[in-house]
């Protein structure tokens, strides 16, 4: 085992267990009083709590539909009315915590993708006496910013892995293609890459808003260097997006992602995919909301003072079925409405 795998392996290897022990507590109506046991489950009746989710979730980015369909389910067994916005702009973001503030909500849960754009709204959602929680990004700032707990995986760990990958893949030239230019996470992820990799990375930026402009400038990044062997996305709806550039282009090159989606399943199911790193972005959504009915029982923190990581695991064809129960008849989950939550024991 390489020194890098061993740093993965032990910060994740913690991480695991708490994300498993928080589960736990909510499978077994068990920990403090009233918590993760309502009256449904023959447990003790809690109060209710009002919990605010805001994301930068853009339009047609179906990763944070696997987040609030986490975030719903701890909702629905710890009795919390869950009021779930988003806006793919900092100033936006910062925007609906305010109003979140205004509401009176005992908890709120952000993102903190441009981390120094949030500082000030997380700062007056704390003044108001509101605990708040990150998820997905912010792992390097969230502990100085006075937010409590950070749900997610390290982003950098997480590119590191690609990397490592497309080594066993015995890629030689890839191109990491961020959709947000400046969201740290992104950028974080192909460092890690580059970090790892053995081959020749480049990163290559489009607007994730617009996806002829993703898969146009991929397509002529193609086209230009035909010695592009990897394309690695960095978002699920990305990923199925480059597959067709790579057909467009009438490149060999092959197709990784970071996220998984029930599209992604498929395509790696049937070949159009060679792997992709998971997050598990249902378990961001599901911890980040228990973490608030925890903290208002009896002020329990997970994580000790360190993120509670929830990734990466790489999927390839040759461990697809650790995850099929995720994609039901591999439906695509990420616009199912009606997806039905993993059971807790099968998630983690």
């Amino acid at each position: 085992m390489s020194t890098s795998d061993q740093r993965r392996w032990t910060k994740f290897g913690f991480a695991g267990i708490a994300a498993v022990a928080a589960l736990t507590l909510a499978a077994c109506g068990g920990g403090p009083a009233g918590a993760g046991g309502g009256a449904g489950d023959g447990g003790v009746e809690e109060d209710d709590l009002r919990v605010a989710l805001i994301t930068h979730q853009a339009p047609g980015d179906t990763f944070w539909d696997i987040v609030r369909s986490g975030a719903e389910a701890s909702a629905e067994r710890n009795n919390i009315d869950l009021l779930y916005s988003s806006d793919p702009e900092a100033s936006g973001q910062a925007l609906l915590v305010s109003q979140a503030i205004e509401q009176n909500v005992d908890g709120i849960v952000v993102t903190l993708a441009t981390p120094e754009a949030m500082s000030s709204a997380v700062q007056d959602a704390l003044a108001a006496d509101i605990p708040v929680y990150s998820i997905n990004a912010g792992e390097d700032e969230y502990a100085e910013m006075g937010v409590l707990a950070h749900f997610g995986q390290n982003e950098y760990i997480a590119g590191q892995a690609v990397g490592e990958q497309l080594n066993e893949e015995g890629s030689d030239r890839a191109i990491c293609v961020i959709q947000e230019q400046g969201h740290v996470g992104l950028e974080a992820r192909c460092e890690g890459l580059a970090d790892t990799y053995d081959g020749q990375s480049e990163v290559v930026y489009v607007n994730g808003q617009d996806m002829t402009n993703v898969a146009s400038t991929i397509t002529s990044s193609l086209q230009t260097n035909s010695d592009i062997d990897f394309v690695v996305a960095l978002g699920a709806p990305f990923g199925m997006t480059a597959i067709d550039s790579v057909a467009d282009a009438g490149s060999d090159a092959q197709v990784a992602t970071t996220d998984v989606s029930g599209d992604v399943y498929n395509a790696i199911r049937d070949g159009d995919m060679a792997f992709a790193s998971d997050q598990q972005p249902w378990l961001q959504g599901y911890s980040s909301i228990e973490a608030v009915r925890l903290y208002d029982s009896g002020g329990y923190i997970l994580g000790g003072g360190q993120a509670v990581l929830t990734g990466p695991a790489v999927i390839t064809p040759e461990n697809l079925d650790t995850v099929a129960a995720q994609f039901e008849d591999g439906a695509d989950s990420d616009s199912d409405e009606d997806e039905q939550a993993p059971d807790d024991e099968d998630e983690g």
